[in-house]
């Protein structure tokens, strides 16, 4: 199983909502995926961040990097390969992440 397989399949398996996979691999030396996904309170999204670090740890024993997690509005969780993001619905929509990193039709690199 890949790291984003174990983080894919935990953020489901705890119901986060609307998960988004983008693949950085062309775009970006930082991570190869970025992974945006919602959690329905502060505290849920507290709980999807920790949950996933803990498959990350337990699994495949990487110990990922963790920010934001006490104001519970966004977590970044940093895996090396991959980047999560965890947002309550309205932070996601006012950030707007995933707009950043989607394709531009017709734009080259």
């Amino acid at each position: 199983m890949s790291m984003l397989d174990l983080i894919l399949n935990t953020l489901q398996n705890e119901k986060a909502e609307d998960i988004v996979t983008l693949d950085l691999a062309d775009k970006s030396s930082m991570a190869d995926h970025m992974v945006v996904a919602s959690g329905r309170s502060a505290r849920q999204v507290g709980s999807l961040a920790e949950k996933v670090a803990d498959q990350l740890k337990q699994v495949m024993d990487v110990h990922s990097r963790m920010e934001g997690k006490s104001a519970g509005d966004w977590v970044l969780l940093d895996a090396g390969d991959v980047i999560v993001h965890i947002f309550r619905p309205e932070v996601r929509e006012f950030y707007q992440l995933e707009k950043m990193w989607q394709e531009v039709p017709g734009a080259d690199a």
